[in-house]
């Protein structure tokens, strides 16, 4: 087993606050992948990009994120003076898959996720599957903003604030790459995410807020509390929501209504099939009792674990996840998740 360095930020305050504990804690690594080939942008990317032409597409985003959820541009103006950056590159951090695209990247794999309700304890569990070599970019975060009882855990990728993670309401939310539409300046689904745990408490309450907010890119998000599970697909113009006490998602579009809006090249889409129709499978045969480990062991192996072929354009499963709601608890293995060890973290 591989046992992976895995930082850990408990910040606690107001949302400059916030954000400045987390820039002060990862000021090096992130100062460090900034400069690397600008956050590795230049390494997957097939034509380079400078700050300097990427300054008007960074303001436009920073102005839709400030006016949809103000507290979270604070945070990154935080984020930016903890860490010794200029706004403007903390805000790149955020939307560093938005500037990718979907057009000028062809996506090959991605995220298998699932979650379930009922007879167990109620779990949110996936795969993390990215490009860019980023697993040794994660850092978990456990966020208490001042004013609410609320907190929340999240896993993090080279200074989001926000990715996939549970709160102290007891929901948790998970997410999926799906590709429509035309991607804009808007709130990068990772800020969604973390915006849906600073405010929601239930599923009902999370859809409302997702269906609020001006988003700059497709995705499928998970959701689940106590009493439900849900997946919820938007293509660019609209939402879809289906779900029960047991659902499943890869990276193609599954509500009909979506469906002939998907923009997934044919081979990722084989992939995305064969996973889902995997995932399916071996989740029928897990027991209601099954426990963490269970989740990983499903997760951990192929085709749902994307090996690392070397190439550090191509996605590759960097984590897996499980969430446990109701327990408050993020269990993480680092890297490939069927060789490294767990982690867990629990809100305190």
């Amino acid at each position: 087993m591989d046992v992976l360095p895995l930082p850990f930020v408990r910040a606690v305050g107001d949302p400059y606050e916030l954000g400045l504990r987390h820039g002060s804690e990862r000021a090096a690594a992130l100062r460090a992948f900034y400069d690397d080939s600008l956050c590795r942008l230049n390494k997957v990317l097939a034509r380079p990009v400078t700050p300097a032409g990427l300054a008007p597409r960074i303001e436009a985003y920073r102005r839709a994120i400030e006016a949809a959820v103000p507290d979270l541009a604070t945070e990154i103006g935080g984020l930016a003076a903890g860490a010794g950056l200029t706004e403007a590159q903390a805000c790149l951090l955020q939307i560093r898959r938005e500037i990718m695209g979907y057009r000028t990247v062809p996506t090959m794999g991605d995220c298998t996720t699932y979650a379930r309700t009922g007879e167990g304890p109620p779990v949110v569990a996936q795969t993390v599957d990215l490009n860019g070599d980023l697993d040794d970019q994660i850092t978990v975060l456990e966020t208490s903003r001042t004013g609410t009882s609320r907190r929340s855990l999240l896993l993090s990728f080279g200074g989001l604030l926000g990715y996939l993670g549970l709160n102290s309401s007891g929901l948790a939310v998970g997410l999926n790459l799906v590709l429509a539409g035309t991607w804009r300046p808007g709130v990068p689904p990772y800020l969604a995410v973390r915006h849906v745990l600073d405010h929601a408490d239930t599923v009902e309450d999370a859809l409302a807020l997702l269906r609020r907010l001006p988003l700059a890119s497709s995705r499928c998000f998970t959701l689940c509390d106590t009493r439900r599970a849900v997946w919820a697909e938007y293509d660019g113009d609209g939402w879809r929501v289906a779900g029960g006490e047991q659902t499943a998602h890869t990276n193609h579009f599954l509500h009909p209504d979506l469906a002939p809006h998907d923009q997934i090249n044919v081979f990722a889409r084989r992939s995305s099939i064969r996973r889902l129709d995997t995932c399916r499978s071996r989740l029928a045969a897990l027991p209601a009792t099954a426990g963490p480990e269970d989740h990983f062991a499903l997760l951990a192996s192929p085709p749902l674990c994307v090996a690392d072929n070397g190439d550090i354009r191509r996605e590759r499963t960097v984590a897996a996840a499980v969430l446990l709601p109701q327990q408050g608890e993020l269990h993480l293995r680092p890297g490939d998740p069927s060789r490294s060890a767990t982690h867990v973290f629990r809100l305190c």
